[in-house]
């Protein structure tokens, strides 16, 4: 089934589970705020763009609810130095550009082959279980 609100692409119902976690009717829009419009908004942006669907909700719900999606592996937490936490619905690897310009952050997908052995020194027999790379800089204005 498939629901669409004015002005926000269509998608897909959310399941009443994922990955072993119950999705009440928070986690659920939480994680439709961050499926809907990716651009990795931090949890007081989710906050307030929640508040209109579920005027109850407090802030600490919101954070409540992006620890139990993070730790269930079903978003990532995105930290940049010493910003607010962003949650980013892409679990692909991927890397993310931050405008310096806008403060945008966007993400960055590998080429297929890529192979970070190919571009990094890495020591002898390291295996790699995660890849954050984040990129600084400014997108030419339109």
């Amino acid at each position: 089934m498939v629901s669409k609100t004015p002005d926000q692409p269509i998608v897909a119902e959310i399941p009443e589970e994922i990955s072993g976690l119950r999705m009440t009717r928070q986690r659920q829009e939480i994680y439709r705020i961050l499926i809907e419009q990716r651009d990795h908004p931090t949890a007081n942006e989710v906050f307030m763009r929640a508040k209109d669907r579920l005027p109850n909700l407090s802030l600490a719900t919101v954070y409540n609810c992006l620890e139990a999606l993070v730790q269930h592996g079903i978003i990532r937490q995105v930290n940049f130095e010493r910003e607010s936490s962003r949650y980013c619905p892409n679990l692909s690897e991927h890397g993310h550009f931050h405008d310096a310009a806008t403060g945008g952050i966007h993400d960055v997908d590998f080429k297929p082959g890529f192979n970070l052995a190919d571009v990094l020194e890495l020591p002898p027999g390291a295996v790699i279980h995660d890849v954050e790379i984040t990129l600084r800089g400014k997108l030419p204005s339109p």
